[in-house]
C-alpha cells in the first residue's frame, strides 16, 4: 500500500472545456449519489476531507481531479440517479461525463461503486452497460461492507455478481470506510504498472 504524502485537488470541471489535459494515469470513481465515492478517495489517500463528503446526495456536481503523489490522477465523477437534481442539470452532467470517458486515453481503472446491501438499481446497470459498450471493464467496489457480517457479505457479493452479470475475471471488492476493509486490495490495483 502506498503511503500518500501528496494529495491535492488539481482541477474541477463542470463543462467539457474545463476538463484538464491528461498528464498522469487516471483512476475513475463512478457510482450513484451518496454511495461513498468521496469517502473511498479520502480513505485511499488517508485524508479526512480531500474529497468533500456529505450525507445529502447530489453534492458532487463536477468532475473533480485529485493529483496523488505526482503519479496518479483520481477522478471523482458526479453521482448519478439523484431524483432531486434538475433534468437539465442531469443531462449536462451526462454529456460532460460521456465526453470525458469516451475521449480519455490514459484511464487505467474505472471503479464502479455500488452499495453492498442493495440490489443494483437501473442507473447502476445502465452505467455498467455503457462502460462495457465503450470497452471498460470496471472493478466493482461494494461499499458499506461494515454494515454486514462476513457471512452476509459473501452472500451479497454472490448476489451482486449475478445481478451485474459479472464473469469469473471481473473483480468485486467489498469496502468499508469505517474499517478500511478493501483499501489494500484497491491500492494493489492502482499500483499495477
Amino acid at each position: 500500500m502506498v503511503e500518500v504524502s501528496r494529495a491535492e485537488l488539481y482541477a474541477v470541471a463542470a463543462t467539457i472545456p474545463q476538463i484538464p489535459k491528461q498528464e498522469l494515469p487516471e483512476i475513475v470513481f463512478a457510482g450513484k449519489s451518496n454511495v461513498g465515492k468521496s469517502s473511498l478517495i479520502n480513505i485511499l489517500v488517508n485524508r479526512k476531507s480531500l474529497a468533500r463528503t456529505s450525507s445529502q446526495p447530489g453534492k458532487t456536481r463536477t468532475i473533480n481531479f485529485y493529483r496523488i503523489q505526482e503519479r496518479w490522477m483520481f477522478v471523482d465523477l458526479p453521482g448519478y440517479g439523484y431524483a432531486k437534481t434538475a433534468r437539465a442539470e442531469q443531462e449536462r452532467f451526462s454529456k460532460v461525463i460521456d465526453y470525458y470517458l469516451t475521449h480519455r486515453q490514459g484511464i487505467r481503472y474505472v471503479f464502479l461503486l455500488v452499495d453492498i446491501r442493495h440490489e443494483p438499481g437501473s442507473h447502476d446497470l445502465t452505467m455498467l452497460e455503457w462502460m462495457r459498450y465503450h470497452g471498460y471493464r470496471p472493478v466493482i467496489i461494494a461499499t458499506k461492507a461494515d454494515k454486514l457480517s462476513r457471512a452476509q457479505q459473501q452472500k451479497q457479493l454472490a448476489a451482486l455478481r449475478k445481478s451485474l452479470s459479472l464473469e469469473g475475471e471481473d473483480r468485486i471488492i467489498p469496502f468499508s470506510a469505517l474499517s478500511k476493509q478493501g483499501r489494500d486490495e484497491i491500492w494493489a490495483l492502482v499500483e499495477e504498472e
